[in-house]
């Protein structure tokens, strides 16, 4: 038995037969108009090279390749080994913790005095890739937000998939550019289940450039319903230039051709930390981490049934192969007539009575 981590992505599969509807529209459209011209044996005369089947074939590998992808990114998962692992680890206590993760095109700036040091972003990466492993037994939600949130990842225990969509961020992920850190906290607020024993607490990850919205409102709003919330600010008072792109040092420029310099606003993350009854610390410290960690286990713990896959329940490494395989299969695949079979007779003369 195989179940799926995102069932609702297995609707994609009924792109299949809207994808075969429209080539079957688009090939009688095109006998159609072949018609118009003459005789369809004597047209085919002309067009020695057309093949009535392999566009199909080629369509048929196609869509066989949009399956498996789709049944690839739903996660299929041996049953047998996932029930395994659950009885190893029925139940756990924990909290939930909602990361919202700044996105706006600041956090591509260096994190320390050094123009071209590593980008903020992939320090948040790297904090987060720590926060997360140090979770055992909490739940953990992904949202990213630049000029509007939105959610990547609801509150799970699956903490592979958490550091999963956490590689995967990037800053063309929200469209519209800002830093609405108060969008990002209220989305937060609605995204914890309704369970009030249990701790919740939101941890942003930005630089602080607020100019969307009052998120010093919006944090206490989450403090007064029992949501701790925590900054980690990124960056350093000094500024740095936006890196666009890093191999050619070229930067961001506002209107006037000037070089756009952001800088970390840690007054303002700061106030945002202590209106949410969290706390603030510092990216570029070495026990950001550890601090952050300490905060969060004074928050009460309840248990919940925790879910654990194993490597081995992974089933979707087995149809990316399926899929590459169909993908050769269908680039080779000529959508003429294929000489050499032109020589095959799959028929035989039949000797008795001389019918093929």
């Amino acid at each position: 038995m195989i179940s799926f981590a995102y069932p609702q992505l297995l609707y994609l599969l009924l792109l299949i037969p809207a994808f075969a509807g429209l080539f079957w529209w688009s090939r009688h459209k095109r006998s159609r108009k072949l018609r118009r011209y003459g005789r369809q044996d004597v047209i085919a005369q002309l067009m020695p090279e057309a093949s009535r089947y392999m566009p199909w074939v080629k369509l048929s590998l196609s869509l066989v390749v949009i399956a498996f992808l789709v049944i690839m990114i739903a996660r299929p998962r041996a049953t047998a080994t996932l029930e395994e692992s659950a009885r190893e680890t029925e139940e756990s206590r924990g909290i939930e913790i909602m990361i919202c993760l700044d996105v706006s095109n600041s956090m591509l700036a260096s994190s320390t005095d050094d123009p071209m040091g590593i980008s903020r972003l992939d320090r948040a990466k790297h904090l987060l890739e720590r926060l997360i492993k140090s979770m055992r037994d909490d739940k953990v939600g992904l949202i990213v937000f630049a000029g509007d949130a939105y959610t990547q990842l609801p509150i799970t225990a699956d903490r592979i998939s958490a550091q999963m969509f956490v590689n995967g961020v990037s800053t063309g992920m929200v469209p519209t550019q800002g830093t609405a850190i108060g969008a990002a906290i209220d989305m937060a607020i609605e995204s914890f289940t309704p369970d009030e024993k249990t701790g919740k607490a939101i941890v942003i990850i930005t630089d602080g450039e607020n100019f969307e919205d009052d998120a010093v409102k919006a944090a206490k709003d989450a403090a007064s319903a029992g949501i701790q919330v925590d900054v980690i600010g990124l960056g350093t008072s000094k500024g740095a230039p936006i890196v666009l792109n890093r191999k050619t040092n070229e930067y961001m420029k506002d209107y006037e051709g000037n070089q756009v310099v952001t800088r970390l606003n840690e007054q303002e993350a700061q106030k945002i930390a202590d209106a949410g009854k969290g706390i603030y610390v510092s990216g570029n410290s070495s026990s950001a981490v550890d601090d952050l960690d300490t905060k969060l286990d004074t928050l009460a713990k309840s248990d919940f049934i925790r879910t654990t896959f194993s490597p081995q329940a992974e089933q979707f490494p087995i149809f990316a192969w399926l899929a590459l395989i169909f993908m050769i299969m269908e680039a080779v695949t000529v959508t003429r007539k294929i000489s050499w079979l032109k020589k095959v007779s799959f028929f035989s003369t039949n000797p008795k009575n001389g019918k093929k």
